[in-house]
């Protein structure tokens, strides 16, 4: 399966080991023309100027003169006041970002040696010999990521995955000084963390909305590739709200063409007003490096988690008890519902703030607090910010028919695995697994609560032709183990036209193989 996926998701982290420093330069083929600018020459005297005819229309701009430029080059006044806002906002945004060493212990085994099998290297070097040669060794891994200043008094945003399983966190800042960091907190679940570091007076940026932000607007990124302190690149909002690309259990992305290499993890994602809109956490790559494709978690969602970390060291999630899916247009209309916004309830949970409220099966979420739901995923974003207590109104649509209730959402229960993912999947597209239907096991289904079971196949589809029938439990894809809904739909993506698929099924108490083509 890895195989043929042609591209990738990597966290943005870079890995070197201490005396190690990998540059890539152009002699070795990388062109690095457009992560760096070249000083430019200023023009011969003699070089002769051109000018292009204005439309009849068009009005003059006013210029800075070359007498007056300390380039002696002719600038639109327009385009050096947007140079300055540029130089200004990236001033602001890099005495805020940090660079984060985090170090790793590990204690490596040495393994055996055939020699100390042989009678005479023993009798020749002895046992206190060998000895030496098998004790443990300690092994240093060092990794290197950023992070924003969140407080003036030492509080940074990171990436979980930047520090995580770290035994020593260093943080370097604008100024040169380095200090050690404390860990506070980490969510996995959104792949953010917060240190501390002992420090006052430090600078700090505004925090924007992400809510409102729309595609095309210009931003900056700023962190530390490759370690290389202080970096800053400009690109726009490609998209917004992308999700399902398989990085963390809450997405909600906002995706850019900003450059971020590896080392920009944590690092702050900047608009043209100097406010903080994201933190930069993983890009879409084929080779590992920038193609173009990059994804940074919203500041709504960063704020929400920091803040419940340093107040409680965890995350504390809203909870609602139902398992949701997505609307597509034919069950639009089969619901009689006029667009595809919203999540369709598949079930409530019995003693749930859902079931207390009145939702059933087969209503559909329209809004949630006031807030339009686009889909299921970002109703279950919406519900884990939502402070356990509060009381939120729904608007649902159900039976042709808008209904208002009002719901009391609670704290998410530890065990929410068989609770939080219970909506099932319909595979789509043109490859082996289209036509399928399947759903989350049932405690005590499966051996180990693994697996997913096929509910419904589309008739002559591929996976009906080949054999499977509902109630099989898939268990594996392709040799891939497959542990729940989000598993399965994660590795039927990586499905192209024409691939074959190689299927675990348990069926009855026993388990068989088959080989799915298109």
């Amino acid at each position: 399966m890895r195989g043929r996926y042609q591209g990738q998701i990597s966290s943005v982290r870079n890995r070197h080991h201490f005396g190690r420093v990998a540059i890539a330069v152009a002699l070795l083929g990388f062109i690095f023309i457009q992560c760096s600018q070249a000083p430019s020459s200023p023009p011969p005297e003699t070089a002769p100027a051109i000018t292009a005819a204005p439309m009849e229309t068009e009005l003059p701009l006013p210029v800075v003169h070359a007498a007056d430029s300390p380039t002696g080059v002719n600038v639109s006044t327009p385009l050096l006041a947007s140079n300055e806002t540029f130089v200004k906002i990236a001033k602001e945004a890099m005495a805020s970002v940090v660079n984060i060493s985090a170090t790793k212990r590990t204690v490596q085994s040495p393994g055996t040696n055939p020699l100390f099998e042989d009678p005479f290297f023993r009798r020749f070097f002895g046992e206190e010999f060998e000895r030496r040669f098998k004790q443990p060794r300690e092994r240093q891994e060092q990794g290197l990521g950023s992070g924003v200043i969140v407080s003036d008094d030492g509080y940074i945003v990171t990436n979980n995955h930047v520090v995580e399983q770290a035994d020593d966190l260093m943080v370097l800042l604008g100024d040169k000084r380095k200090l050690p960091a404390t860990l506070i907190g980490t969510d996995p679940k959104t792949d953010l963390a917060v240190i501390k570091i002992e420090a006052t007076g430090l600078s700090t940026l505004p925090w924007g909305n992400s809510a409102a932000l729309e595609v095309g607007e210009l931003v900056l990124a700023v962190g530390n590739p490759f370690g290389l302190n202080q970096t800053v690149t400009m690109g726009i909002i490609s998209a917004v709200g992308r999700a399902n690309v398989g990085i963390v259990d809450y997405e909600n992305f906002i995706q850019t063409d900003a450059a971020i290499n590896p080392g920009n993890s944590g690092g702050a994602l900047v608009n043209l007003q100097g406010y903080l809109i994201g933190i930069n956490t993983a890009i879409f790559s084929r080779t590992g490096g920038y193609m173009g494709i990059g994804f940074a978690i919203p500041s709504q969602m960063v704020k929400s988690v920091m803040q419940s970390l340093i107040g409680h060291g965890k995350v504390i999630r809203g909870w609602l008890g139902v398992s949701i899916q997505e609307l597509s247009p034919d069950l639009a209309t089969q619901f009689e519902v006029p667009d595809t916004q919203g999540a369709l309830v598949g079930d409530v949970f019995s003693e749930s703030p859902a079931g207390q409220a009145g939702l059933k099966r087969g209503d559909i979420i329209r809004t949630y607090n006031g807030v339009t739901v686009k889909d299921p995923n970002h109703l279950r974003t919406l519900v884990a910010e939502t402070t356990p207590k509060s009381a939120i109104p729904l608007v649902v649509w159900r039976n042709g028919k808008i209904v208002n209730l009002s719901v009391s959402i609670t704290e998410m229960p530890k065990d929410t695995a068989a609770l939080t993912e219970m909506a099932p999947s319909s595979v789509s597209g043109n490859h082996a697994l289209s036509g399928l239907s399947v759903e989350p096991v049932q405690p005590g289904q499966t051996r180990d609560g693994q697996g997913v079971v096929v509910t419904q196949i589309s008739p002559n589809s591929p996976a009906e032709r080949a054999g499977v029938q509902p109630g099989d439990v898939i268990l594996e894809l392709n040799r891939s183990p497959i542990g729940s809904v989000k598993d399965f739909e994660q590795l039927v993506k990586r499905l192209e036209a024409g691939d074959s698929v190689l299927v675990l099924l348990q069926r009855g108490k026993g388990a068989i193989f088959l080989t799915i083509k298109p």
